[in-house]
């Protein structure tokens, strides 16, 4: 393909963008070098951070733009540099285009690239040069090829995008804590994020996967996904005396700030970890520090996974043939879409299409 392609996307240029406020247009990616690829997008993840992002609601966003770190395309420029990566391939870009990679960084040298001090996202970062990463919304991207990613065969595209953030945040800290037979989990949260909570968590073997959400309204979809319990925390005013001592593991993806904390900690059993990876804009609850010590219990959180774990998460979905709840929604559609996820309507995760390209990928 040639090379001289514009990168082109939907920008956000103020606050205003996560209204549905974003506008079509051209944009400089960060200078290409033989350590990058080039990618032709043809669907990206809506995720919550986008929305977050837009509004300014981390702090301010440097404007103009273009959000989605949950990328799928075609590698159709490859750096000289790059081994892994064809052109041709069918690859994927998640939250974290670049760290540092010294040998003499703690993280990096670990293997924990989503830890490193001088990370990039996806989107909203500056690269060590001064330019600035744009995401997915858009018709190509270009990334470090270190945090480009093969996608399995028998993952669709549309399926393997959520995965790339959404699936990752929740993956990780499960395999990291255990999660497996004879563990019980809970996962508070029943969203992009949550779905695979409970995927995740029943691909790798856990006794018993428990949904904590404020309502019952989505208890019909956690059973369809294999969860084993449902507690309803605004319906039942003893759940957590009910529920107390019942669960080892609890992940919580809910991004709001009024988390009934306490409660969810008098659900762990002894020494269980309670691990935050939703990020609200505001402070978390204040807890009493006897629900931890008591039980020698833990509270902690997960930033999404590093390369090689995402790899590993793609491989294990293709094996248990892990299929994610998305709706597909046109790329051109996509103020609408952003609208529609920030009221709560995707069931369960919102992918956008390229459809110019993703017939011909």
């Amino acid at each position: 393909m040639s090379t001289d392609y514009k990168f082109e996307g939907w920008c956000g240029l103020d606050p205003k963008a996560a209204e549905g406020n974003m506008v079509w247009q051209e944009y400089e990616p960060k200078p290409f070098s033989e350590d990058d690829v080039d990618i032709q997008i043809s669907h990206c993840g809506i995720c919550g951070s986008d929305i977050h992002s837009l509004r300014s609601g981390w702090g301010e966003t440097p404007y103009p733009c273009v959000v989605g770190h949950e990328i799928v395309g075609k590698a159709v420029r490859v750096g000289k540099n790059v081994k892994h990566i064809k052109e041709g391939s069918r690859v994927g870009v998640g939250a974290q285009a670049s760290s540092c990679l010294k040998p003499d960084c703690e993280a990096c040298a670990d293997g924990e690239e989503n830890h490193c001090p001088n990370t990039v996202g996806t989107y909203c970062s500056k690269y060590p040069d001064g330019s600035k990463s744009y995401g997915g919304y858009a018709n190509y991207n270009r990334t470090p090829s270190h945090f480009v990613l093969n996608i399995p065969e028998s993952i669709s595209s549309a399926d393997a995008a959520p995965m790339l953030c959404g699936g990752i945040t929740v993956y990780s800290p499960l395999k990291r804590e255990g999660c497996g037979p004879g563990k019980k989990v809970g996962i508070v949260g029943l969203g992009g994020l949550g779905h695979f909570g409970v995927l995740f968590a029943k691909a790798l073997g856990a006794e018993k996967v428990v949904v904590i959400s404020r309502t019952s309204g989505k208890k019909a979809d956690a059973e369809k996904m294999g969860a084993d319990g449902f507690i309803a925390t605004d319906e039942d005013k003893d759940w957590a005396s009910t529920n107390a001592n019942s669960l080892d593991l609890i992940v919580s993806t809910v991004s709001s700030p009024k988390l009934p904390l306490m409660g969810y900690l008098t659900l762990l059993r002894r020494k269980g970890v309670f691990i935050q990876v939703g990020a609200p804009e505001d402070a978390l609850p204040q807890f009493n520090a006897f629900a931890l010590i008591a039980k020698g219990c833990k509270i902690g959180g997960s930033l999404i996974g590093p390369p090689s774990e995402i790899q590993e998460m793609l491989e294990l979905a293709a094996e248990r043939k892990i299929k994610p709840w998305i709706q597909e929604r046109p790329l051109d559609d996509a103020n609408q879409a952003v609208v529609d996820m920030e009221d709560g309507k995707a069931r369960y995760r919102y992918v956008l299409v390229n459809q110019k390209v993703a017939g011909k990928q």
